[in-house]
């Protein structure tokens, strides 16, 4: 299918990445206005045909979540009144994605709700990456693409890490497998940071589980959100004796005391892909590196709409 079938939408989350997607697919970003009336209600005008066409809208659910959250409903919603043929939500990162069960009595599993509000306003497709669990896939009674961030971040440490040094670290017994995989691409061995959660965005590194001492640690997580977590386990390493702490994460949510927490760790480099704009103060730290994730995005655009396979993406 030509890639003139395809359209191509953003919204106000991530417009830098939108941009360079199509650049990369060497297809105009479609018109559309996204604004707000005086008193905050969102209003989308699709300013081109897009009828019988398909259609993917690129927008992230990051902070403002709730915003663009509203933003990627209506959008779509707009679409489907405007007989787009099908409309993928492209979401390089998934938000809510970390209340995907009960953990209490009488909370809600909001990674679920998000995938109900996407299919009701007609979304048929799902490409994301590096989702906080990967049974969210099962949420959706529609095709979901999970990618990973593997690829951009291997690239990057195979060319500036000495990997011969290297011990690959998880923060957590959850992100094991994940850290498993890159150890093994990178012939490494593994460390884990047992910690103890006293509650949500809070908690307390205790002790590092393998051995670390004289080497490079690198510190694998899908995000950063306020830091605390990989702020602790590196302050646990660097104790071990890690000589270096690097932190590789795809997400790059950086909330509340995040920059000042990170530019008081004891992390060297935090390497993060632009799936998340850098806002604010994180602009300006200087330990902050970003990979761009737009060509396995927009490799992945391709072959939805071409209705080629994206299995050799997902390593």
């Amino acid at each position: 299918m030509p890639l003139n079938e395809m359209k191509i939408l953003a919204g106000n989350a991530n417009p830098a990445l939108a941009e360079s997607i199509c650049n990369h697919l060497q297809t105009p970003l479609t018109k559309a206005e996204v604004r707000r009336f005086s008193d905050g209600e969102i209003f989308v005008e699709i300013g081109e045909n897009v009828r019988g066409r398909d259609t993917f809208i690129i927008q992230p659910t990051c902070p403002p979540v709730n915003d663009n959250l509203m933003e990627l409903m209506i959008i779509a919603d707009a679409l489907r009144r405007a007989s787009a043929r099908r409309i993928t939500a492209v979401l390089p990162y998934y938000g809510y994605a970390r209340q995907d069960r009960k953990v209490a009595p009488r909370v809600p599993i909001t990674a679920k709700v998000v995938a109900e509000m996407l299919m009701v306003v007609g979304v048929r497709r799902v490409l994301t990456m590096d989702l906080h669990a990967g049974q969210i896939q099962g949420f959706f009674n529609i095709p979901v693409d999970n990618l990973f961030a593997a690829p951009v971040l291997l690239e990057y440490m195979n060319e500036h890490v000495d990997t011969s040094r290297v011990v690959m670290v998880s923060p957590d017994a959850g992100g094991v497998e994940r850290c498993r995989a890159f150890a093994k691409r990178l012939n490494t061995t593994l460390a884990i940071v047992d910690k103890r959660r006293e509650k949500a965005n809070e908690c307390e590194a205790m002790s590092v589980i393998g051995d670390v001492k004289g080497k490079i640690a690198v510190l694998l997580d899908d995000m950063v959100d306020t830091a605390g977590t990989l702020c602790s386990a590196a302050e646990v390493l660097v104790e071990a004796g890690a000589t270096e702490v690097i932190a590789c994460c795809s997400h790059g949510v950086l909330s509340g005391p995040a920059i000042e927490r990170l530019e008081k760790s004891r992390i060297n480099r935090l390497v993060i892909t632009d799936s998340v704009p850098l806002r604010g103060e994180a602009k300006d730290c200087a330990k902050i590196k970003v990979l761009s994730v737009n060509k396995l995005i927009a490799e992945a655009v391709r072959r939805i709409h071409a209705d080629d396979s994206v299995s050799s993406l997902f390593i």
